[in-house]
């Protein structure tokens, strides 16, 4: 009996050593928040040194390799900047409104038309919809250079050339966005649909009101991702007109001129990254805080 006892304490104290061991002790979690904080901070080195080079005098701009050390930081590479937007003969608020009219438009709508064709591709058992999927698939392995000629065909062919749907109407059929909300779209389970259709929702409610919430950390990075590109975009490709240029355009123009405007250029950079950066700050808790609650169960 005593033996038993023994035995039953040795190995109760075994697999409590080993419950010990697994679980992770306030030294782990410490180092572990030092690995995060180092790859953290590996991270944001550029986009901290693309701010620091905006404050730089000109004399500072040309050292090799470059310092995040500022000797004497300046403002005059954003007043060089104003100078050089306010002697354009389009004014600069125009630029703006194109970037940000051709930005918004067209993320809005690639969410919209990428939510509405996954859908039925996810839910409502589409005939062929297995092969419209690996077509689809198959279209991600592509560069997007690979169309635009295709795509400056078409615009020509529907006279849309120095047009704002120039730009728009490509971007709505990016199939990268209807890839992810066909993928996020796939885990709802078809119980939740099947008790809103036997309480009398039609198929737009219930895409609107239980598919679209349900999904809402698809649409959110998806729409970090199409404002992203469209706002880089310099609209050189279809659009002629000087009045309906981007911004990044603009900009990019102004930075080419020479040794002579590489402060200006630092400015532009730092302009024409931080409006998708504040949109990112702005999504991202709601990214996270819906990523962790949309996991659903039959």
């Amino acid at each position: 009996m005593n033996t038993q006892v023994r035995k039953k304490g040795f190995f109760g104290r075994l697999f409590s050593n080993k419950a010990s061991r697994l679980s992770r002790s306030k030294s782990g979690n410490f180092m572990m928040f030092l690995v995060l904080l180092l790859f953290a901070v590996f991270s944001i080195l550029p986009v901290l040194l693309i701010f620091i080079q905006s404050i730089k005098p000109l004399n500072e701009l040309y050292v090799y390799p470059p310092k995040f050390i500022v000797q004497k930081p300046t403002l005059e590479n954003f007043k060089s900047l104003s100078t050089l937007m306010s002697s354009t003969w389009v004014p600069f608020s125009r630029y703006v409104f194109n970037s940000v009219f051709v930005s918004v438009v067209g993320t809005v709508g690639h969410i919209i038309i990428a939510s509405m064709c996954a859908f039925p591709l996810a839910k409502l058992n589409l005939k062929g919809g297995g092969i419209i999927f690996s077509i689809i698939v198959t279209s991600l392995m592509f560069a997007p250079a690979v169309s635009d000629i295709v795509n400056y065909q078409t615009m020509a062919s529907l006279n849309l050339l120095d047009n704002y749907l120039a730009i728009i109407l490509p971007a709505l059929g990016t199939s990268l966005g209807l890839y992810i909300m066909k993928q996020f779209m796939s885990q709802i389970p078809d119980s939740l649909i099947e008790a809103a259709k036997i309480d009398g929702a039609s198929i737009f409610r219930v895409f609107w009101k239980i598919i679209m919430p349900n999904v809402k950390p698809a649409w959110l990075t998806l729409a970090i991702f199409s404002f992203q590109n469209l706002w880089n975009n310099q609209n050189t490709t279809y659009i002629y007109r000087e009045e309906l240029k981007s911004l990044p355009y603009a900009l990019h123009q102004i930075s080419s001129g020479g040794t002579i405007r590489m402060g200006a250029g630092a400015a532009v950079s730092v302009i024409v990254l931080i409006v998708p950066f504040i949109l990112f700050i702005l999504t991202q808790s709601q990214i996270i805080e819906t990523m962790a609650s949309s996991g659903m169960k039959e």
